[in-house]
C-alpha cells in the first residue's frame, strides 16, 4: 500500500481557511483569495457561507454570496425570497423546478409584475403538466455574472446585487449562475434533482439561444441543444407582444425572422425561422421539448 505526499484539497482550505479568519479578514476578497489559495479551481466549489461573530459585522452576506460566483469559486449560488440560508443543495433537492433565466435590468414596479407573471405562468403550466396531486413546483429566476454578450465585460456585483434584490421583492428566488448558457443551468440543477426541470422564457430570449452559434462547442448548435434538452427539461415559451419583440430583438438584430400575431399576441407556434434553423425549431416544437404558451398569465392577488 502506499500513500500520496501530495496534500489533499481539503487539507489545503482547512489550513487556508485558518489562515484566512486570523489575518485576511480586512476584505472579503483579501479572505477569499486566501482561503483559495493553492486550490485549483474545478477541484472543490464552495456555494454556501455562514458566518457570525463581530469581526463580521460589517459583511453583507448577500454581496459574499455573489462574489463566491463572481470570482469563479461557486459555479451557482441561492438567494431565499424568506430570508432562509441555504445552499442550492438542500432548496433544489428532488424538487420540480420552472426556471426563468434573463437578465432583469428594469429593476421598477411594472417590469417586476412582467417577470412575477412570467415565473408564476412557467409554475401554472408545470402544475398542470404534473398534475393537481402533485406537490407545487418551486419557481426560481435565474441570473448569470458572465457577460451578456461576448467581448462585454462582466457585471459588477452591485449590478447583480440590485437586479436580485429587486426580484427577491416580488416574491421569487433566485439562483445566480456563473456560465450563462442554458445547457449550463440545466447541468447544475440536475446534480440535485431528476423531477422535471423545465425553463420559462420570453420570446427574445429564445430567439437569441438559436441565433448564438456555440463556436466555443465542437458540435456547435446542435451540441448545445443535446446538452440542454436532458431527459427531464424542456422550455416554455412565454408569449409576447409584437411591440415588446420588436422592442427587445434591436439589440441582437435576428436574421430573417417573421411572425403573425393574435390580437397583438406572439406565442413560439407563430414565430418563423429561416432554413435550416426553421426545421431544427419546428422538430422541438413537435416533439415537446418546446412548449408554446398561449396566453400571458395573470398574477394571483
Amino acid at each position: 500500500m502506499s500513500f500520496s505526499r501530495k496534500p489533499s484539497v481539503f487539507w489545503i482550505l482547512g489550513v487556508n481557511l485558518i489562515y484566512a479568519a486570523f489575518y485576511q479578514l480586512a476584505t472579503k476578497e483579501s479572505f477569499f483569495g486566501g482561503l483559495a489559495q493553492d486550490v485549483v479551481k474545478g477541484r472543490i466549489e464552495i456555494d454556501f457561507i455562514h458566518f457570525r461573530g463581530s469581526a463580521f459585522a460589517d459583511w453583507d452576506r448577500a454581496t459574499l454570496l455573489a462574489y463566491l460566483v463572481y470570482a469563479g469559486l461557486a459555479e451557482v449560488v441561492f438567494f431565499s425570497s424568506n430570508g432562509a440560508n441555504v445552499p442550492p443543495t438542500e432548496a433544489l433537492y428532488k424538487k420540480a423546478i420552472v426556471l426563468a433565466p434573463g437578465y432583469f435590468g428594469h429593476v421598477d414596479p411594472a417590469h417586476g409584475q412582467i417577470h412575477a407573471q412570467l415565473l408564476a405562468g412557467g409554475v401554472q403550466e408545470l402544475r398542470k403538466e404534473l398534475g393537481e396531486t402533485s406537490s407545487a413546483p418551486l419557481g426560481i429566476f435565474c441570473l448569470t455574472a458572465a457577460p451578456l454578450r461576448s467581448g462585454e465585460s462582466a457585471p459588477e456585483i452591485p449590478n447583480l446585487l440590485r437586479r436580485i434584490d429587486a426580484l427577491l421583492a416580488q416574491g421569487g428566488n433566485v439562483l445566480l449562475f456563473r456560465q450563462r448558457e442554458l445547457y449550463a443551468m440545466t447541468a447544475h440543477v440536475n446534480r440535485y434533482t431528476q423531477a422535471p426541470v423545465r425553463f420559462v422564457v420570453g420570446l427574445s430570449l429564445l430567439i437569441r439561444a438559436f441565433e448564438d452559434p456555440y463556436f466555443h462547442l465542437e458540435g456547435r448548435r446542435l451540441e448545445a441543444l443535446s446538452r440542454l434538452f436532458a431527459q427531464n427539461v424542456r422550455i416554455y415559451a412565454y408569449p409576447m407582444t409584437a411591440v415588446d419583440l420588436q422592442e427587445a430583438i434591436k439589440s441582437f438584430s435576428p436574421t430573417a425572422l417573421e411572425w403573425s400575431d393574435t390580437n397583438g399576441w406572439i406565442s413560439a407556434k407563430q414565430l418563423r425561422l429561416a432554413p435550416p434553423l426553421s426545421h431544427l425549431y419546428a422538430y422541438l416544437l413537435a416533439s415537446n421539448f418546446l412548449v408554446a404558451m398561449q396566453t400571458a398569465v395573470p398574477v394571483t392577488p
